[in-house]
């Protein structure tokens, strides 16, 4: 098996429909910059309230990505 190194970066997605859509929307974007994505964990979930209703949806989640080296 070949040794490899991967960085990690942590990203907050929304959404006003769900967790899970807010977590597929943080890894949308990452994947529109990074490449080589390989775990997205969640690590936080909460919820913006306005007017005593859930507003947003956002999933905190840390993500790895393949480590690319310069040479």
């Amino acid at each position: 098996m070949t040794e490899s190194v991967y960085n990690v970066v942590e990203l907050i997605g929304t959404s006003a429909e769900s967790w899970e859509k807010a977590t597929a929307n943080a890894v949308a974007e990452a994947s529109k910059t990074l490449s080589d994505l390989r775990v997205a964990r969640v690590i936080e979930q909460d919820v913006t309230i306005d007017d005593g209703e859930v507003a947003l949806f956002r999933s905190k989640i840390r993500l790895s990505f393949k480590h690319e080296s310069e040479g």
